[in-house]
């Protein structure tokens, strides 16, 4: 498949490794009968068989490593795609909006008579509840002949381990450098399964949630009910299973990092009006990555991160708010953000 870009020849900035799925949105106002939401159990309560009325639908081109490498484009790398698809009428619009976002498809199979992977995400009270569906695909990537500088690889469906093995025996052989940010099934597959991706990884990006869980799958202590970890061990944790440096996004608590030298950083978050939360994470780390590429310190990548991930919760979906290049450096030329770059 080609989108008419001669860039694999050239080289990629960039390849984003994982899904490209359909997100389907729905929007329920915070005064909607129907649905209950218990705050002690943090529990989302709706009445069995009842027919609920939401206020708004919406769809759009999801996943992470989607969400990454269009990211990436806007922010004008050269940035390619790597995964598995159908070839129903919702995996044209992938490969359409792939294709107005300059993202290199070469690399993206379609998989005959197969349906696109769905996210149903409801939206209530300012926070969203991901249904998430994989179709089963066998991601068999060929990365033969490929040249990029960096490799982000993340969450993947079911028959995931082929495909790490392969961008790891990538990574060895051509020296690119390795983005990783495991999944819910990576994870949960245990140390085994990731350690020689995170023995490889020059950046590891994870949510606090998602470094509690790896910091503990190599023999480490489990903490007790009510013990709270303190980012700076969790930073360090995970450090000692291989990545050279961790970044944590932490929501309203900013993010923070832990570089080679084994400084860490912390940045605010950057305040801003919350529509919708999906893709903060992707965001964070498609401006951090950016500015990496562009060979700027660590802490303007984290910058770049909270300005591109605010800017892409104000508004609905994961894409829609993803900053281009002028737009981002206008927003950190500002008096805030002038230190440090």
């Amino acid at each position: 498949m080609s989108n008419g870009f001669d860039q694999v020849r050239l080289g990629f900035d960039a390849v984003s490794v994982g899904s490209a799925k359909i997100d389907a949105y729905l929007f329920v106002h915070d005064a909607n009968l129907h649905f209950r939401l218990n705050k002690d159990t943090n529990e989302f309560c709706v009445r069995f068989g009842e027919k609920v009325i939401v206020d708004k639908c919406a769809f759009a081109l999801g996943g992470n490593a989607a969400n990454v490498a269009v990211g990436l484009s806007r922010l004008g790398l050269k940035t390619g795609m790597y995964a598995e698809i159908g070839d129903d009428e919702l995996s044209q619009r992938i490969i359409n909006t792939f294709k107005k976002e300059k993202v290199v498809i070469d690399h993206i199979k379609q998989s005959k008579n197969q349906e696109t992977s769905l996210s149903v995400i409801l939206n209530f009270k300012n926070d969203r509840t991901i249904f998430s569906e994989h179709v089963y695909r066998n991601h068999d990537f060929n990365f033969d002949n490929l040249s990029t500088k960096w490799v982000y690889l993340t969450s993947i469906g079911e028959e995931w381990k082929n495909a790490y093995a392969k961008v790891a025996d990538f990574v060895k052989q051509t020296k690119a450098k390795l983005a990783f940010n495991p999944g819910t099934l990576q994870i949960n597959g245990g140390y085994e399964s990731i350690k020689t991706i995170l023995a490889l990884t020059d950046i590891l990006f994870v949510n606090k949630e998602e470094a509690i869980e790896i910091s503990k799958i190599k023999n480490q202590p489990r903490l007790n009910r009510g013990q709270k970890s303190k980012i700076e061990d969790i930073l360090i944790k995970l450090q000692k299973l291989g990545p050279k440096i961790v970044v944590i996004t932490d929501g309203k608590n900013g993010s923070y990092a832990l570089d080679e030298k084994g400084e860490m950083l912390k940045q605010d978050r950057v305040q801003c009006k919350v529509v919708e939360k999906t893709g903060a994470g992707d965001s964070y780390t498609t401006g951090f990555l950016a500015a990496i590429l562009n060979e700027l310190p660590i802490k303007t990548a984290m910058k770049w991160g909270s300005i591109n991930a605010a800017s892409v919760i104000g508004q609905i979906g994961a894409q829609a708010g993803l900053l281009t290049i002028s737009k981002l450096k206008s927003q950190i030329s500002k008096p805030q953000f002038k230190s440090d770059q």
